[in-house]
C-alpha cells in the first residue's frame, strides 16, 4: 500500500509571485487614480468655457504645503535605501529607516494641516464649496488628494509598526510599494497644483 505524500510549498518561491502581486495591485490602484483626475481635469475644461468662470486668488500657503510633500518623497526615498535587506530592528540601519519614515510621517500630517489651513483661508475670505465654479474644483481636487494622502499615511503607520514589530515578518516589497504610492501622490499634487494655479 503506497502512501501520498503530500507537496510542499517552496516559501522561497512564492514570495516573488506575492510580490509581483502586491506590485501590480499598487499600478492598478494608481492607474485608477489618474483616470479619476483625469475626468475631473477634463470636466473642468468643460466648465471653464461658461460665462460664470472667473479667477480663484489661491492661498500662499499651498507653496509651502507643496515643499513639505515633495521634502515628505525625500525622507522616505532616505528611509528606503537606508534600510539594507534582511536587516533586523536591533541594526542600526533599521533604527535610522524607522527614523527617516517617522519624519516622513510627520511631514505628511503637516501637508494635511496645511491644506486645511489654506481652505480655512478661502472660508475666511468667504470663499466657499458653493461660491463659484472656480472653488467648487479646487475644494473638491484638494480634498479628495487629501484623502489619497491620508490613506498614505495608514499605510506608513502600519509599515512602521511592522518595521518596530521584531516577531513579525516583514515583506521588503511593502515598503517599496509604499514608496512608489508616496511619490506618486508628490507628482499628483504637483498636477493639481499647477492646474490650479494655471486653470482656477
Amino acid at each position: 500500500m503506497s502512501t501520498k505524500v503530500a507537496p510542499t510549498v517552496n516559501s522561497k518561491a512564492a514570495l516573488p509571485s506575492a510580490d509581483r502581486a502586491s506590485r501590480s495591485g499598487i499600478w492598478v490602484a494608481i492607474f485608477a487614480i489618474t483616470m479619476s483626475f483625469a475626468a475631473f481635469t477634463s470636466a473642468l475644461f468643460v466648465r471653464e468655457g461658461t460665462t460664470d468662470w472667473g479667477h480663484l486668488a489661491l492661498p500662499s500657503i499651498l507653496y509651502f504645503n507643496t515643499f513639505l510633500l515633495l521634502l515628505g518623497s525625500v525622507t522616505l526615498e532616505i528611509s528606503r535605501r537606508s534600510l539594507p535587506a534582511g536587516a533586523r530592528f536591533e541594526s542600526a540601519e533599521t533604527r535610522k529607516a524607522i527614523g527617516w519614515l517617522a519624519l516622513t510621517l510627520f511631514l505628511g500630517l503637516a501637508f494635511c494641516a496645511g491644506q486645511y489651513l489654506a481652505w480655512h483661508n478661502l472660508r475666511a475670505h468667504g470663499v466657499y464649496l458653493a461660491t463659484n465654479p472656480n472653488s467648487s474644483f479646487f475644494y473638491l481636487l484638494t480634498f479628495i488628494h487629501v484623502v489619497h494622502v491620508l490613506v498614505g499615511l495608514a499605510v506608513l503607520v502600519y509599515l512602521t509598526g511592522r518595521m518596530l514589530d521584531s516577531h513579525s515578518t516583514f515583506r521588503r516589497s511593502l515598503f517599496e510599494n509604499t514608496a512608489i504610492y508616496w511619490h506618486f501622490l508628490g507628482v499628483l499634487w504637483l498636477y493639481l497644483f499647477l492646474l490650479c494655479r494655471l486653470k482656477l
